[in-house]
């Protein structure tokens, strides 16, 4: 399950069970208690199945981290301790240009206004777990 954290929306997407193919799956609204958002994100961990999250880490262009990284590391930590006790682990992933990525490819299938911002979150989410998911086969892990 790949994890795009914004402030307001968390993207949610999942890869089939070959690891082959990353898909958007739904878009979780912020509900300004960070427990809460984690607990939610464990629940839908768990009814899809999933064995891994991987959150997407927000590098700065030259490969830094950042405050946003530093509040993704942080968030990604305290993920890991709700799902590890259910055997879920959590890794990130560099998210560099996943959102530009995800808007460009909304706008040419014709995604505009109000319905392209609720599936945004989604879609870079689908696409930092793609890259994650071809790294994986890249290093030889299948």
């Amino acid at each position: 399950m790949g994890v795009d954290l914004g402030a307001r929306r968390i993207g949610v997407a999942v890869s089939d069970s070959r690891g082959t193919l990353a898909s958007p799956t739904c878009t979780l609204d912020r509900s300004g208690d960070a427990d809460a958002d984690r607990a939610a994100l464990g629940a839908l961990a768990a009814q899809l199945g999933a064995r891994r999250v991987v959150v997407g880490m927000p590098l700065s262009l030259d490969g830094r981290r950042g405050p946003a990284a530093r509040a993704a590391r942080a968030e990604a930590d305290a993920l890991a301790r709700v799902l590890s006790p259910e055997g879920i682990s959590v890794e990130t992933f560099d998210e560099r240009l996943t959102t530009v990525s995800a808007e460009r490819a909304l706008a040419a299938a014709g995604r505009r206004g109000p319905g392209r911002r609720r599936v945004i979150d989604q879609a870079a989410a689908a696409v930092m777990l793609q890259a994650w998911l071809d790294t994986q086969r890249g290093a030889g892990h299948g």
